[in-house]
């Protein structure tokens, strides 16, 4: 049977065991550049025993961040500080991988410990927001423009460009962001989304952008890559996104050569009560992996060894992906590894802590 600390192959790409650092956003950057926080913050995740490290959110454009410190992706002058993580990562046994993002209308906001309110240009901020159609994240939000067409294809081309820059600092992994109410969800969701043309109303038509993402980015990536997407598998509110349509998307998803579907939820609108308890999002995954036939990562308030053991055992998932757990403990993995009974990871400089 299938355990937390068996090893998981997706293509080419060899994960040491079913743990994975979620993106998280750090608020850290300078227009947009990895640094020493990053460096340190990253690589020692991978020396804690993590199997994939995930980056936080990488905006593909400037105007793509959630805030002035995000980190980004839009430069080739960004390259060269994360090939420096990249490299750390993988000399201490993990895959790196990279998330690429764009906020859409929930971009130019302050990091969340300065309060998180929008940013006019006199704060650091900018304008104009974009997002599907001209409708605000709530009542106190800019009101972002409507993507034309031709601001659709520059986006999708920003994705493209970002892939091929996480390429260049050596990323294994690549993870297209369409959950948490950001650009590519704000086009999914019908509460987001009231266009009249080829990218609003329908099914097919609502996740035409995703597609387009998915393929242009697919074809760049080798062959011997996964692909991976974050999506929201549900709004929490009646008349918008939902788990029966993310099924739906998943299958489309597979047949355009996406590996794995990381099982988020909620973000597009603020306000809606959200049922948070242990593995609340983790039904999402299962679902999604049965029914869609695809590998999915499961995530939200997984903190115990057995707990995310038992999502790999059941079959819910095929990664768990942790966030708070491993910013309030690198080396989580290890001491889940010790509880469950499993082979010791600690690297021998360490050895000691086994006493």
């Amino acid at each position: 049977m299938t355990h937390l600390f068996e090893s998981f192959r997706i293509r080419e790409v060899t994960f040491r065991n079913r743990i994975a650092v979620s993106p998280m956003c750090q608020y850290s950057s300078t227009n947009g550049f990895a640094n020493d926080w990053h460096k340190i913050h990253l690589a020692s995740r991978a020396v804690g025993g993590a199997s994939l490290v995930m980056t936080e959110a990488a905006a593909v454009e400037a105007r793509g961040r959630i805030s002035p410190q995000d980190l980004g992706i839009w430069s080739d002058e960004h390259i060269e500080n994360l090939a420096e993580i990249v490299g750390l990562i993988h000399n201490f046994g993990a895959v790196a991988g990279i998330q690429l993002a764009h906020a859409g209308r929930k971009a130019s906001t302050a990091k969340p410990s300065k309060g998180g309110k929008a940013l006019d240009e006199s704060q650091e901020g900018w304008r104009p927001l974009i997002s599907s159609s001209a409708i605000g994240f709530s009542k106190d939000s800019p009101v972002p423009e409507a993507l034309s067409i031709e601001g659709i294809k520059q986006v999708t081309d920003a994705f493209i460009q970002a892939a091929k820059r996480s390429l260049q600092a050596g990323f294994k992994i690549v993870e297209i962001h369409a959950a948490h109410g950001y650009l590519i969800h704000q086009f999914l969701s019908p509460l987001s989304n009231q266009r009249q043309d080829d990218y609003g109303g329908s099914f097919e038509n609502r996740i035409r952008l995703l597609r387009e993402v998915v393929e242009g980015v697919r074809e760049i990536l080798p062959q011997s890559y996964p692909l991976f997407v974050r999506i929201s598998a549900t709004d929490w509110v009646d008349k918008g996104w939902n788990i029966e349509e993310s099924i739906a998307l998943s299958n489309k998803l597979k047949s355009l050569g996406v590996d794995l579907i990381d099982s988020s939820s909620g973000g597009i609108i603020p306000g809606i009560n959200v049922p948070v308890k242990p593995g609340y999002q983790t039904h999402f995954a299962e679902r999604i992996r049965r029914e869609a036939n695809i590998y999915t990562g499961a995530v939200g308030l997984i903190t115990s060894a057995e707990q995310a053991d038992q999502i790999i055992r059941t079959g819910s998932a095929d990664l768990v992906l942790l966030g708070r757990e491993l910013l309030r403990n690198p080396y989580w993995p290890h001491l889940a590894a010790k509880e469950l009974g499993h082979e010791k990871l600690w690297p021998v400089q360490y050895d000691r802590a086994w006493l």
